[in-house]
């Protein structure tokens, strides 16, 4: 049973669709064009459709694609972006890359995302963006974001790494992908994402088709026509066996998401009763693929619940252990222990617990037998 438990098993949803991901494969070496093969604007052009977006730009990476719709909205050294305090490193690294300054946001304890009522204190002359990030695979209130946006007419940069598949629904009842409600939207391709490829991968969405074309240029040295250069660009591509491989996989990501709620389900069903453990919560304005399965453990018994799982051979993550504020590399904005409490006290709580496409469902009993006994 234990060698058999894992955060996320690639290998067997691999070999579940593997006759269609090796002719894929196959077709992309033996045309031979492996950089902007006719797989990439394929797969740019599948992905598009499906999220109902105007525009898709590949690149090579998630952080990348934040970095280039920065870039591309032309923000400068000084200018300010609010972006959580409980987030990955990658959301405030390119803000700090691009000599931006991060203004830091507390997160909500049920959702995780970026608490809205905290916007507007934070706005000065200088703020160019808000940053929501789609934790865990549920969107932020996008709606409340949008009004303060508006009101102050700044940009909404959707972190969607997380979040790819998932669905947001206004208030009106009409409903819009994660990553194609703000001024632009950011993904990755990371293996263990939702939609996930072989290596590195990432892309950019927009509804704008004039912030399309100069993402696009952006992402190609800053060309439209070879060799003639209109802007500083950078190089980040999605290789062709990458978008190969995504195109096919593009296909089952409804199914997907489907699977990982019914992991999400049994663990609700089964763990809901205890006291000492907070459960992922539902926001009704977004469908929750879970990306990852996290919980808050209360009381401090956190890290002994992660021990004794992982003498039982079930492994599990803390994302994360720090919030970005106090990291090491970014205490030169100023914070200390205490500015942001809500994501603080979240870095001492949460834990996620293995969740994926291909969960058997006597592992995942094994995992939830167990953390009802340490519990009991």
């Amino acid at each position: 049973m234990q060698d058999k438990i894992q955060m996320v098993d690639l290998k067997s949803q691999y070999h579940k669709i593997k006759s269609e991901i090796d002719q894929a494969l196959m077709v992309a070496v033996e045309e031979g064009a492996y950089i902007n093969g006719p797989q990439v604007k394929q797969f740019a052009e599948n992905l598009r459709n499906y999220t109902k977006s105007n525009t898709v730009i590949t690149c090579a990476n998630g952080t990348d694609a934040l970095q280039i719709a920065m870039m591309a909205l032309d923000f400068q050294p000084g200018d300010e972006v609010i972006v959580p305090a409980f987030t990955y490193i990658a959301t405030v690294e390119v803000i700090a890359l691009l000599g931006l300054k991060p203004v830091f946001i507390d997160v909500k304890d049920d959702t995780f995302e970026l608490d809205c009522t905290q916007i507007e204190a934070l706005i000065t002359e200088k703020t160019v963006a808000i940053v929501p990030v789609h934790l865990f695979g549920q969107c932020s209130n996008m709606e409340m974001i949008l009004a303060e946006a508006k009101k102050f007419n700044i940009a909404v940069i959707e972190d969607t790494a997380q979040a790819i598949g998932a669905k947001y629904t206004y208030v009106d009842g009409t409903t819009a992908y994660a990553g194609t409600i703000g001024t632009v939207g950011t993904t990755s391709f990371f293996p263990s994402k939702n939609l996930g490829c072989f290596g590195d991968g990432g892309a950019i969405l927009t509804q704008d088709i004039i912030l399309g074309n100069k993402i696009n240029m952006i992402a190609n040295h800053g060309q439209e026509k070879k060799y003639h250069h209109q802007v500083v660009g950078v190089n980040s591509r999605l290789d062709t066996v990458q978008a190969a491989i995504l195109d096919v996989k593009l296909k089952y990501l409804d199914s997907y998401s489907e699977a990982r709620q019914k992991v999400a389900q049994k663990y609700d069903s089964h763990l809901g009763g205890i006291n000492e453990l907070i459960l992922p919560f539902r926001a009704s304005y977004s469908t929750h693929v879970f990306n990852q399965y996290t919980c808050r453990v209360l009381n401090g018994k956190r890290d002994d619940l992660k021990n004794y799982l992982a003498e039982k051979g079930i492994p599990t993550m803390i994302y994360y252990p720090i919030p970005v504020h106090l990291q090491e590399a970014y205490k030169t904005y100023g914070h200390k222990q205490g500015d942001f409490p809500v994501s603080e006290q979240l870095c001492r709580e949460v834990i996620s617990l293995p969740i994926h496409t291909e969960m058997q469902e006597d592992v995942q009993q094994y995992i939830i037998d167990n953390i009802i006994s340490f519990f009991h």
